[in-house]
């Protein structure tokens, strides 16, 4: 009797154990996630901030592209406002396809290219996108690690008993970013 009572009250220890392990596993991974969104943040918020002088830059050397402007100005305002990581996705991909734009527009102005504030805004910008990107990966690897945790057996059922939710990925449109922008300077 003595020895089924120890061997019960070993798995209830173990269980308990158990639990902690997973609910604490589950409570770092989540963390993480959003400790790895915020450097994505971090990032999009530079790039928000790099964004008006670049089009003010511009906006010096090819006024009657107004239309280019005002584009860029609202995508940033929409990636700015923009809640969640889908929304937040969607807006990025609509403001980086705006940003081709205005590159192109610079493009056809050889002075412009060849100034300097614009070469250090547009060197600043390439590097906010790569640590972007990073950060995004980062991100995607830790809500990856999440959503493992949540739906693999047996710390799903922590994580149901606990409201575990797995984290939406970070993922711009990848065939946009790629495709040229199309300029139309008949105006």
């Amino acid at each position: 009797m003595d020895a089924l009572l120890i061997v019960i009250l070993v798995v209830i220890v173990l269980a308990i154990l158990y639990i902690v392990g997973a609910f604490n596993g589950l409570i770092m991974a989540r963390n993480r996630t959003q400790e790895a969104w915020s450097d994505i943040d971090v990032q999009l918020k530079r790039r928000y901030d790099l964004i008006p002088n670049s089009v003010e830059t511009v906006k010096g050397y090819a006024a009657h592209e107004s239309g280019t402007f005002e584009k860029v100005v609202a995508a940033r305002n929409m990636a700015m406002s923009a809640q969640g990581v889908k929304e937040k996705a969607e807006a990025e991909n609509a403001l980086a396809g705006t940003l081709k734009t205005l590159f192109a527009v610079a493009e056809a102005y050889p002075e412009l290219k060849a100034s300097q504030n614009f070469m250090e805004l547009q060197g600043e910008l390439r590097d906010t996108e790569d640590k972007i990107q990073a950060a995004r990966r980062f991100y995607n690897g830790n809500a990856l690690d999440l959503k493992t945790k949540i739906e693999t057996f047996p710390s799903s059922i922590i994580a149901g008993m606990f409201s575990f939710k797995p984290m939406d990925f970070f993922e711009l449109n990848d065939a946009a970013q790629k495709e040229a922008p199309k300029v139309d300077f008949s105006r």
